[in-house]
């Protein structure tokens, strides 16, 4: 098959028009790193769950309504002295602070530079509840309701005395008499309010002639504590708000359209304002920051700081592996190549405003390695040294089997796109992207180093410095007898042309390293190439045994893979000295939770009996499931009250008919009410607070959660929060037969590549067999390791399937040109083993060694990933060069049989007819 017009024209330019190509090409590849840059990581929620989720839609839902995931201050010290004290004053004007609130007629704590004054001018923040907001708001509601009251009863005093007066003038009684009365009828109706006053004074804890004051530690302390279960014991109720005796919460939710870069500044403004002296406690433990959007920051800068780091080793892996694998001139071309397809398909991402996830992270040292790959698989196959006619003709030969295996493991990708987690997708997706970039990358590009470098190492006097050095590595000298290769090569590099001085000795002093580090690969590169002779014989001679003893151990791992462990304890998968993640855990030490499900209601009218009522019983039901009692409290529950509806509801009939519940939420100040039910009374919440679990234990309480929705007619109930987002996404992605069923699209999607390029289905087959063998060896490897999965290496069945595809097709490619050049079957399985079988190998080793760079992240979930990906590939790589020759000596045989191939094509005593 002859490669496509447009892609040998591609080629015949950039051999012809060396310079000005790769002028171009540099000029693209340095507009497209300037752009990538400028990408900014994200850990948003959306990269969790697809749009088309009705939990990520019922969480936006919420997010609309009720403002966005919270930001948790935790308050640490003894409740009493929080709420008692003076220390409740500070916290009212901190949370005054974050709501952006500037105290009348003054400056904003801190100066007109500080975080108050900025979190007032930009407004980030749509609503904050917190101990001193809630007392003070109490205070306020109580004064109104005494002052409304007073109002009334004076209305009602004068009225009862006009009254009074009214019937004494009707009787005849003398004026005197008649204001006596009067005096007397107003008087009895005070005594009316006097009496109620006192009881709602006893109630809590005031003076006969008091009003509720902020400062008053009785009324506070009747206010907040339940002296039922202890003295410094918080009533239930308000576990929101107090969730235990040593500790209070502030919640600060965001305004839900907000950016990534106001969110994350609307973060670091509230962190920076709990910093502030002007809020400092006195004898308390002082404050905890953190909450979804504070782990989402945290993470996000840790992702940012990973990138620098993991191109730099990138680099340096590539350049390395490619020393001691590339026995070619200008062996460091590849990587020139892989660094210029990342910055295209990255810039590329900037263009089209992608976000940067941990996955298009990883993305970053595999497409690096993959790259290299392909620059390796086209240079291999160029003269040496390169000429513009000779590479043009080589090129004829060689692309139809390069550009056959870069299509099928573009569509061994593609497979990714099915799955459920959109961050896994943009993976998938920004490797379908770079793998296209980095073939028609290494054709131009590629094709313009190699002729133009060729050209000017045929025309050099003087050996190459300084950065042309490294590009010249490996060439021969005159008369110096064959070019040292590998490590050897870098160190006879390094003693021969270092000069004198401190830069010579640190030049010698590393190519002497590099030698010693070199000897054990030499050693070991003769008994490799013995066994990998043997195994060849083997294959050939026995060739069904060999492949009934490779599907015996795939099909043993595509059993044990059901029972592979997943680990989904994102406290776990996440740099363990994030702040936020200690943070987390410290919230969930001292009160018991660390994250919200919530559960959000919507129908036309939410006020109606019927709905408060089922809303009051599906709390109670889930809390009861969940093993939640106040007694307990939230330490040995899976769920735990959080405000809700219902908490509005606490009489026995104030939700008895819909003219109490109306008026009841009239009365409720807006402060309180707006967290649970919207002003047009469509959309409530009812939610509940969850610990800090694995994901997979997330399930069952969410789950149960779900079971449990049974609205009334014109009503639906939905399950939303980060929780239940990450439980569905981690459940999608454990799934045994979704990967499996995620595998066999693969298959499929490789196998319709290879029909329509081959046109024929016995000639697609044969390569299909050790690609699909491969994915149950790298599962048996796993399980024999004990090696865990992450949500992120669940993938890894369609990587192997992708990466198995490129080794089988080249394999088979040059198969079929040496048969065709009349060599027997075992002469041609030499041949192209000697030849393509070590270029397969060293592409092999760039791909393993892009996912082995992921080792260094410090990210663990990439960091397991990696190290994972590296064991697997490793296994199907050289399954894949031990099973395919089987394969094809079998599918020769099959071919006699049938007719379709004379015996004497099989001439060859290795492999009998």
């Amino acid at each position: 098959m002859r490669p496509a017009g447009g892609v040998e024209r591609m080629v015949r330019v950039a051999a012809h028009r060396p310079r000005a190509v790769l002028a171009a090409v540099a000029a693209l590849c340095a507009a497209a790193a300037a752009l990538a840059v400028g990408l900014q990581p994200s850990a948003a929620t959306s990269t969790l769950a697809g749009r088309s989720s009705d939990t990520y839609r019922a969480t936006e839902r919420y997010r609309e309504r009720f403002g966005d995931h919270a930001i948790v201050v935790l308050v640490r010290g003894p409740l009493e002295q929080l709420v008692l004290t003076e220390n409740l004053g500070r916290l009212l004007g901190l949370e005054g602070c974050l709501s952006g609130n500037r105290p009348a007629g003054g400056a904003a704590p801190g100066g007109e530079r500080g975080p108050c004054a900025e979190l007032a001018r930009t407004r980030p923040v749509q609503v904050v509840y917190g101990p001193g907001t809630f007392i003070n708001s109490a205070v306020g509601e109580i004064q109104d309701q005494l002052e409304t009251r007073l109002e009334a009863k004076a209305a009602e005093a004068r009225e009862a005395a006009a009254a009074a007066r009214r019937l004494a003038r009707r009787r005849g009684r003398p004026e005197a008499q008649q204001e006596r009365l009067a005096r007397s009828a107003e008087q009895l109706v005070y005594a009316q309010f006097v009496r109620d006053l006192l009881a709602l004074n006893l109630k809590y804890g005031l003076g006969v002639d008091e009003a509720p004051r902020l400062d008053d530690p009785d009324f506070v302390s009747t206010l907040v504590f339940d002296p039922a279960r202890g003295a410094t014991t918080p009533k239930a109720r308000f576990a929101y708000l107090f969730p235990s005796s040593r500790s209070a919460a502030i919640q600060v939710r965001l305004k839900p359209d907000l950016t990534d870069a106001e969110r994350d500044r609307a973060t670091a403004l509230v962190r920076a304002a709990v910093r502030m002296r002007e809020f400092e406690l006195r004898n308390a433990g002082g404050y905890t920051v953190t909450g979804v959007p504070v782990v989402a920051e945290d993470l996000s800068d840790a992702l940012a700081g990973s990138i620098a780091r993991l191109l730099l080793v990138a680099v340096v892996v590539m350049a390395a592996v490619l020393a001691l694998v590339f026995r070619r001139r200008l062996r460091l071309v590849p990587l020139a190549v892989a660094l210029g397809a990342v910055a295209l398909t990255f810039g590329l991402m900037a263009v089209a405003g992608a976000p940067l996830t941990m996955a298009s992270i990883a993305v970053l040292p595999v497409l690096l390695g993959l790259a290299v790959d392909y620059a390796i698989q086209y240079q291999a196959r160029m003269p040496d040294p390169p000429t513009a006619a000779g590479t043009v003709r080589a090129a004829r030969v060689a692309l139809p089997v390069i550009a056959t295996a870069a299509l099928a493991t573009a569509a061994g990708f593609l497979v990714l796109l099915l799955s459920p987690v959109p961050m896994v997708r943009g993976f998938g997706a920004l490797l379908v992207l770079g793998v296209g970039i980095a073939f028609g990358l290494a054709l131009t590009g590629g094709t313009a180093a190699l002729v133009a470098l060729g050209a000017r190492r045929r025309g050099a006097g003087p050996a190459p410095h300084g950065i042309a050095a490294p590009v010249a590595l490996g060439a021969p000298r005159r008369g110096a007898g064959p070019a040292p290769h590998g490590i050897a090569a870098l160190a006879t590099l390094g003693l021969r042309r270092s000069g004198g001085g401190p830069l010579g000795r640190a030049a010698r002093g590393a190519a002497e390293l590099l030698a010693l580090a070199g000897r054990p690969f030499a050693a070991l590169a003769p008994r490799l190439r013995r066994l990998g002779g043997r195994v060849l014989r083997a294959a050939v001679a026995r060739p069904g045994r060999v492949l009934a003893l490779a599907l015996a151990l795939a099909a043993l791992g595509w059993v044990v893979d059901t029972r592979t462990e997943v680990r989904s304890d994102l406290t776990e998968l996440v740099p363990q000295d994030l702040p936020a993640v200690r943070d987390l855990e410290t919230l969930q030490r001292t009160t018991g939770v660390a994250g919200e499900v919530d559960v959000v209601v919507e129908g036309r009218d939410l006020t109606s009996p019927e709905v408060v009522g089922w809303m009051r019983s599906l709390q109670e039901r889930v809390l009861k499931a969940a093993r939640y009692t106040p007694a307990n409290g939230c330490g040995k529950a899976d769920l735990c009250p959080a405000l809700s509806l219902p908490d509005l509801f606490r009489g026995r009939d104030a939700a008895s008919d819909r003219a109490r519940i109306e008026g009841l939420l009239d009365a409720v100040p807006p402060y309180f009410s707006q967290a649970v039910i919207t002003a047009d009374r469509r959309t409530a919440n009812l939610a509940f607070g969850i610990r800090l679990m694995p994901l997979d234990r997330h399930v069952l309480p969410v789950e149960r959660m779900r079971s449990a929705l049974d609205p009334p007619a014109g009503v639906s109930a939905r399950i939303a929060g980060l929780p239940a987002l990450a439980a569905e996404a981690n459940a999608a992605l454990a799934s045994p037969w979704r990967r499996l069923g995620t595998l066999l699209a693969g298959l499929l999607a490789v196998g319709l590549v290879l029909l329509a390029v081959h046109r024929r289905a016995k000639r697609a087959w044969v390569p299909l067999v050790p690609i699909a063998l491969a994915t149950g060896w790298s599962a048996l490897v796993l399980f024999a390791l004990r090696v865990p999965l992450n949500p992120m290496s669940a993938t890894l069945g369609a990587l192997v399937l992708a990466l198995s595809t490129e080794f089988a097709v080249l394999l088979d490619g040059r198969y079929r040109e040496e048969r065709a050049a009349g060599h027997g079957a075992a002469a041609a399985l030499r041949r192209t083993y000697r030849s393509t079988g070590a270029a397969v190998l060293a592409s092999g080793a760039t791909a393993i060694a892009g996912f082995a760079v992921l080792a260094f992240s410090d990210v663990r979930m990439l960091r397991e990933f990696g190290i994972v990906t590296v064991v697997d590939l490793s296994a199907s790589l050289l399954g894949v060069l031990a099973v395919l020759p089987a394969v094809l000596v079998l599918d020769e045989r099959r071919a006699i049989r049938a007719g379709e191939q004379r015996p004497p094509a099989l001439a060859d005593p290795a492999v009998p007819a």
